[in-house]
């Protein structure tokens, strides 16, 4: 019996550090060289500062930027959490009425997805356009050219990460608009 309980001992220490040490040691090595800017957070820099994740969305107040999905985490990485009026809520109605693309008034399950559609982006270029004096063609081609295809041509649909396009939009030199 108290060899049984030895091995047993020694068994369950042997995996504790193989399973709970050495291997997360040696995946997150891997993972930091192969893959450093997934593995440190997607940050994105902007003149030498880091202004976000590619991964997480932020909120963009005002006419001169694309604005991303709504938020009920308030785009705070560590409360993420879905909120959605049901389809009886005034609100959900009367969005619902406008025409917008359900991703300009629905939050994603987590409330952080970075993305909103290529169709909600279109919807949103003109008045970004005007807001800032650019011409209207030159927006809607940073649109085009920050849309994201579906993964290996078939998983998810296509996206627009609102964090990168503001970030283009802003290094945009274009002509204003007279």
């Amino acid at each position: 019996m108290v060899v049984l309980i030895r091995q047993a001992t020694l068994l369950t220490g042997w995996m504790t550090l193989l399973c709970g040490i050495a291997y997360p040691l040696l995946v997150t090595g891997i993972g930091t060289v192969a893959f450093h800017d997934q593995a440190t957070g997607s940050r994105l820099e902007h003149q030498g500062k880091v202004v976000g994740s590619a991964l997480i969305a932020q909120p963009f107040d005002g006419p001169q930027w694309f604005h991303p999905r709504p938020s009920s985490a308030g785009y705070n990485g560590a409360g993420s959490s879905g909120s959605n009026y049901g389809i009886g809520h005034p609100d959900f109605q009367a969005r619902l009425v406008s025409n917008e693309p359900a991703d300009g008034f629905t939050a994603s399950a987590s409330g952080l997805d970075p993305h909103i559609s290529p169709e909600s982006a279109a919807g949103q270029a003109a008045r970004v356009a005007e807001s800032r004096r650019l011409d209207p063609q030159m927006v809607k081609l940073l649109v085009d050219q920050y849309t994201e295809r579906r993964t290996f041509g078939v998983l998810g649909e296509p996206r627009v990460n609102v964090l990168l396009l503001n970030r283009a939009l802003e290094d945009s030199d274009g002509p204003p608009v007279p």
